[in-house]
């Protein structure tokens, strides 16, 4: 079900309101003494842990991990308690913003590459909730992003073959790093491609048939996964529950 759980009186100063700021003021309210926090990545993250790190009794009590090397560093600048996921089979809450989610609270996380570590997460947590602005939810979701899925480098060309047997009409795209000769490597030492759709397949079936084709370790859908999802816009701050 929709909440919402505060609003902005002034319209006008909307434009002056930081809506990513909004939603980390609200998880704020899902984090009690003694937890241990999974976080991503993103804008919204970072106005999490400066937050919670205003909060020293608070953020003394609490232990932390990331699946993003940009938030687990930023973590440790604030002086926070940092351990890894590999040490833990359970976290409390993991926050994470996205693409895309719909109605639902199925979502896309294509832009990072993150998604492998991000599942583990996602999976090992006793709630996991979306955060971010009002711009990211959608009625249904839509071929606006692709479709990221992580690689074994020695699949590469039975996972490509395999893709466009079973989606003729998509587009891949293997991604090509900028900064060196060659493409980019996941944080597991994989390769990174986006699949173009022209329309978006059923949610249910192209989670299960992508994660079946031998040689992708993860796909960036994350389907039937996140319990809450707290976004702010023009209207105040919503908590969305999965039904």
């Amino acid at each position: 079900m929709d909440k919402y759980i505060k609003f902005s009186p002034d319209t006008n100063s909307v434009q002056m309101i930081d809506y990513k700021l909004e939603a980390a003021k609200a998880s704020l309210d899902f984090i009690k003494e003694g937890q241990t926090i999974g976080l991503g990545a993103g804008s919204t993250i970072v106005h999490l842990v400066n937050l919670i790190s205003e909060q020293e009794e608070l953020a003394a009590s609490l232990r932390f991990v990331s699946s993003s090397f940009k938030t687990r560093a930023y973590l440790l600048e604030k002086g926070l308690n940092v351990i890894y996921s590999s040490a833990l089979s359970k976290l409390d809450i993991y926050f994470d913003g996205c693409d895309q989610f719909d109605r639902d609270l199925n979502a896309l996380k294509s832009g990072g590459g993150i998604h492998t570590s991000e599942k583990i997460l996602a999976s090992m947590a006793s709630v996991f909730i979306l955060i971010g602005d009002e711009g990211k939810m959608v009625t249904r979701l839509d071929h606006t992003y692709p479709l990221v899925v992580e690689i074994l480098q020695e699949a590469l060309p039975a996972v490509l073959n395999h893709i466009h047997s079973v989606y003729p009409a998509s587009v891949v795209k293997l991604r090509m790093s900028s900064q060196k000769d060659g493409a980019v490597i996941s944080d597991h030492g994989n390769l990174l491609a986006d699949i173009y759709f022209t329309e978006l397949p059923e949610l249910n079936a192209l989670n299960i048939a992508v994660k079946m084709i031998p040689g992708i370790v993860e796909h960036s859908l994350f389907y039937g996964m996140a319990a809450k999802a707290v976004i702010a816009g023009v209207n105040g701050t919503k908590l969305i529950s999965r039904a």
